[in-house]
């Protein structure tokens, strides 16, 4: 099935930043409703939520957009890194008018989430870390997944991505199980994007983020919202033991962890767990 069935009742288009360009964004539920802003990984863009956009937005104004640098936003020059991220999602914000917002981010998603709520708490409500970036490496394991996530990038900077680095960059996000997920479809959307001469320009930059992730973990003690880390036995770099680390050391933090098979992409490989567990989590209190 397309992705872009997922999408049925979605809009999606652009809004203009003031420092980071246009912004592609898509949008579902009523604007009147709780907000929440979902965040995609490195490399990524706005589609890896296509199976949770339209099912949360019956009781929630459900947003997802490309950050600075990704999918089709606008590729401006200077240093990136999780920190400019977090004023990327700012801006967004501040151009949706939206006081404050749910945040939900994966991977970088999560780390630009975290750096946000410690920076910004007046404009977070709850926040949901899905399997994220910016925490400490714990095990030598993730050590080693870092470094295998390091080289799967550089097989698409390095040289002209093909159908299979990219697929391959991919199943790296999944459990061996969900790789049927991966149809041609959702490869060659990717590919598409990183062919892109606009993305191949910035490409290595991008991917620099991931060699700075020391200089840049989440503040964790600042972050007053209610936080909840959802995350997967066979999650790659950061592992459980990472996120039970992490949420120690928040005033209001939990840790739940999905039942289904899952790695790095819950939101997409167990979407109806995925989307049950923000409805609790989002709902709890909503106006």
């Amino acid at each position: 099935m397309s992705l872009w069935l997922d999408f049925l009742g979605a809009e999606v288009g652009y809004i203009d930043t003031p420092s980071f360009g246009r912004t592609r964004l898509a949008q579902a539920g009523k604007q009147s409703g709780d907000a929440i802003i979902f965040q995609h990984g490195l490399n990524g863009h706005l589609e890896a939520y296509a199976k949770n956009l339209v099912a949360l937005s019956e009781k929630f104004h459900v947003i997802a957009f490309d950050y600075v640098r990704h999918g089709l936003s606008d590729k401006n020059a200077g240093d990136y890194n999780p920190a400019v991220f977090a004023e990327h999602l700012k801006e967004v914000v501040d151009v949706l008018g939206l006081g404050e917002a749910h945040l939900s981010g994966e991977s970088l998603g999560g780390w630009v989430s975290g750096i946000f709520a410690a920076k910004y708490p007046e404009r977070v409500r709850r926040l949901m870390l899905n399997t994220a970036g910016g925490i400490a490496v714990v095990s030598e394991k993730g050590k080693q997944d870092m470094a295998k996530f390091v080289a799967l990038n550089k097989a698409n900077v390095d040289t002209t991505p093909t159908y299979e680095t990219v697929a391959n960059r991919m199943r790296w996000l999944m459990h061996p199980s969900n790789y049927g997920l991966l149809n041609e479809e959702l490869i060659a959307l990717r590919r598409a994007i990183y062919l892109r001469p606009d993305t191949r320009k910035v490409a290595a930059c991008v991917n620099a983020v991931i060699d700075r992730h020391d200089e840049f973990l989440i503040p964790l003690e600042s972050i007053n919202a209610e936080t909840l880390f959802l995350w997967s036995i066979d999650n790659p770099i950061h592992d459980i033991e990472a996120a039970k680390n992490a949420m120690q050391r928040l005033s209001r933090g939990s840790l739940y962890v999905m039942n289904a098979d899952c790695a790095h992409w819950p939101r997409y490989e167990a979407p109806d767990e995925f989307n049950d567990v923000a409805l609790k989590v989002f709902g709890s209190g909503a106006r």
